[in-house]
């Protein structure tokens, strides 16, 4: 697995458009098998989807694609042409002319502005930090009892190095007004088709999480210009939250006084206010609030399930993890069941919001079946528990992994 993303991160003036695509059915592709009931997906080849590689299908209007997973057994960072794709709405756009496009910030504030791809660029200064972009539903096809939406095995999340601009700096250079409390975010997504005011897609967040200097307004992932179908020209990044609050092709920043009351943000996206965000299916009078910061998170890359080790053989274990709402602190492995762990080493720190690779030196003593299990935990005290809770939008799933391998 390689840990150095794409190579020769440029600042540029000004980006290269990207032309409209059709997006072609799947019939005739592939098939690959996630690891759930029903779960036999089609795989796109090459250059099916604009800017994509091979992908798996989950769905083709609005596009749902998700990483196969051999992806990321190579990559620490994940290419942008392999990066799980989610939209929301049919009809999005499918051409971005920068000529026009503009980037505004309004409302309460003491001086709106409108800003050029070009001109955010040169006016503001860039910084690039490495996050974890995960969908809240990621993994939902393994959450039991299932639930409705879409079925994704673990490849709805990517890591990547972003080049941008503070969302903080926008604001200030604003001037955010006294009793301002938060920041809703549009995009171009709302203006294909008619859509009806309460269900135009746009995602609020608290003022203190858009001006956390974590928070920034991307043009660039893993060195080079955003693929259209991630957000091509601008981008939210949300280090540590959920990518529903990622807004893409990000066109208004409006600050409010109150945190929004459109489907997107309520009911949709919505988790129980409990310590774990689960509840007991059928419980009803629970109270539900948006989603927010990610879980930990950690998984193997060198082994997949039914693969055969060696019995007094040395070998090394590895993987990756991330700490979700604040920085990876430590990942386990345990072969006995949980039992007993042992803690992995850790690679190269890349941010408190990236994914690191982790390893560790392991031998089986024992012939026959064996589970070998990986957990994180983060600075907040937040481990991975032996089960995932359970809620009905399927979000936050973050259940200890494991591979069934045999011994001989």
């Amino acid at each position: 697995m390689t840990e150095q993303p794409s190579p020769g991160l440029r600042r540029r003036a000004l980006l290269a458009g990207l032309g409209a695509a059709g997006l072609a059915g799947t019939a005739g592709a592939a098939e690959v098998r996630l690891p759930f009931a029903n779960g036999l997906r089609p795989i796109a080849p090459a250059g099916r989807f604009p800017g994509k590689a091979s992908m798996i299908v989950q769905r083709v209007r609005a596009p749902l694609l998700e990483t196969p997973w051999e992806v990321f057994r190579k990559h620490l960072f994940v290419p942008n042409d392999q990066a799980y794709v989610r939209w929301h709405i049919p009809d999005f756009p499918t051409y971005v002319d920068l000529k026009t496009f503009r980037l505004r910030i309004n409302g309460e504030v003491a001086h709106p502005f409108e800003l050029t791809l070009d001109e955010l660029v040169k006016q503001f200064p860039a910084t690039r930090a490495a996050a974890v972009n995960q969908c809240s539903g990621n993994s939902r096809g393994l959450i039991n009892p299932r639930v409705p939406g879409a079925q994704w095995g673990n490849g709805a999340m990517y890591n990547a190095l972003w080049t941008g601009v503070r969302m903080a700096d926008l604001l200030a250079h604003a001037g955010v007004k006294p009793g301002a409390t938060h920041v809703a975010l549009r995009n171009l997504e709302n203006l294909i088709e008619p859509i009806p005011a309460h269900a135009k897609f746009y995602k609020v967040l608290p003022l203190a999480r858009a001006t956390d200097p974590s928070t920034l307004i991307a043009y660039e992932m893993n060195g080079t210009q955003l693929p259209l179908l991630n957000g091509f020209p601008l981008r939210a990044v949300v280090s540590g939250w959920y990518a529903t609050y990622w807004v893409k092709m990000l066109t208004e920043i409006t600050v409010t006084t109150h945190p929004g009351t459109g489907f997107w943000m309520n009911p949709a996206y919505t988790i129980p206010d409990t310590p774990n965000g689960s509840m007991t299916p059928g419980q009803t009078g629970v109270k539900m609030v948006p989603i927010n910061a990610m879980d930990p998170r950690s998984f193997f890359t060198s082994l997949v399930s039914g693969n055969t080790l060696h019995m007094g053989k040395p070998m090394r274990l590895e993987g990756f993890a991330f700490g979700g709402g604040s920085a990876l602190k430590e990942v386990s492995v345990s072969a006995d069941g949980g039992g007993t762990w042992q803690a992995a080493a850790l690679g190269k720190d890349w941010g408190a919001y990236g994914s690191r690779a982790w390893s560790l030196a392991f031998t089986p003593h024992a012939r026959g079946k064996l589970r070998l299990m990986v957990r994180a935990g983060n600075e907040t005290g937040a481990v991975q528990p032996m089960v995932a809770g359970w809620n009905p939008g399927g979000f936050l799933y973050n259940a200890i992994e494991h591979v069934d391998v045999h011994v001989v």
